[in-house]
């Protein structure tokens, strides 16, 4: 067996470690208030759909008072078994609104996700929550007097460190970042081009002066991926490329992509209409502080590989780029299907 072959196969069993964190994305259960008591409902679960289980075996339960005025019917068709499915629907909870009211989600006890809560208010202001296993209820935030600075503030950093740790293609992409860089000082330079290139099109997009579709740009963040993991695979035997000779380049190039796939996880959130630049400065600095807890915790493991025979060394860079190459074909795949009906 050559070389590569011997890579591509220690590879392939590193692969369903490698994709298991990818399915555990949060639940999200979001409110918008209509007036009179009346609150439109959007119930999104990304757990894969079973034959008699459309929705993930999660039920969200809302208060005794709150009365649904139309039957939610058939959740929308996801494109794939994996991604996420939604129901939509109205509800009126009259005089006694929503503040100050318990939400559950019934079947959550035991499960491994967790389910952002988001109530949107009339007047603009947003409510944010979470449940998970141990925490399977939730009591609503009023509105009066606003939530206080310093809780917003930290709210979006845990928000931003929470998407970080689940996105699992925009950490691929650092660690491939940080396999490509070997001295330091440039590595330094690399993750600061990607960090002010991301932070520009996240502050862009949700600020509504950049929009693109979400569906290609996940799928040129997946190739993003599989384009640095081939530069470390092919190794420093040859002539020197652009992303060896300026990794920088590539990693600002690449970050403005992995800023419109951070804008749409925050603009799924939610923003304060009173509260933007806050939030938005703390969601960025959340998913920094992740991101370097990240790069920190995988200089060990780049030292550990120079120190390893050439086929170790290549290892992670074949088995992200396979996996890379899978979800590229799978979100283009998705984005070009034809709807149905």
């Amino acid at each position: 067996m050559s070389r590569h072959a011997l890579v591509a196969a220690l590879a392939g069993l590193l692969l369903p470690v490698v994709a298991m964190p990818h399915s555990f994305e949060p639940a999200l259960l979001a409110l918008r208030e209509v007036g009179g008591g009346l609150f439109d409902v959007v119930w999104k679960s990304p757990m894969p759909r079973g034959a008699d289980d459309p929705i993930g075996g999660l039920t969200p339960v809302l208060p005794a008072h709150c009365r649904t005025l139309a039957d939610p019917g058939a959740p929308a068709e996801p494109e794939t078994e994996s991604v996420e499915v939604a129901r939509f629907f109205r509800v009126d909870c009259g005089a006694a609104g929503l503040a100050g009211a318990e939400v559950a989600v019934e079947g959550l006890p035991g499960s491994r996700v967790d389910v952002l809560v988001r109530v949107t208010w009339a007047d603009g202001r947003v409510s944010l929550g979470s449940l998970r296993s141990g925490a399977e209820t939730l009591v609503v935030p009023g509105v009066a007097g606003g939530e206080p600075v310093a809780a917003l503030f930290a709210r979006y950093v845990r928000l931003g460190v929470e998407h970080i740790a689940e996105g699992i293609d925009h950490l691929l992409f650092v660690l491939v970042l940080v396999l490509l860089v070997d001295r330091t000082r440039a590595l330094v330079a690399t993750v600061t081009a990607f960090t002010l290139a991301h932070t520009l099109t996240l502050a862009l997009a949700v600020l509504g002066i950049v929009a693109v579709p979400p569906a290609p740009v996940e799928a040129a963040i997946a190739l993003s991926i599989v384009l640095v993991a081939a530069e470390v695979a092919r190794g420093t035997a040859t002539a020197p490329s652009l992303a060896r000779r300026y990794p920088w380049v590539i990693a600002f190039a690449f970050g403005l992509l992995h800023g419109l796939g951070f804008a749409g996880a925050l603009r799924e959130v939610g923003v304060p209409a009173d509260g933007v630049a806050l939030a938005l400065v703390g969601f960025n600095l959340g998913v920094e502080l992740g991101q370097l807890a990240f790069v920190v915790l995988l200089l060990p493991l780049r030292a550990a590989l120079r120190r390893a025979p050439v086929v170790v060394q290549r290892l992670p860079a074949y088995a992200v780029g396979t996996l890379a190459v899978m979800w590229t074909l799978e979100r283009v795949a998705a984005f070009w299907r034809p709807p149905a009906g």
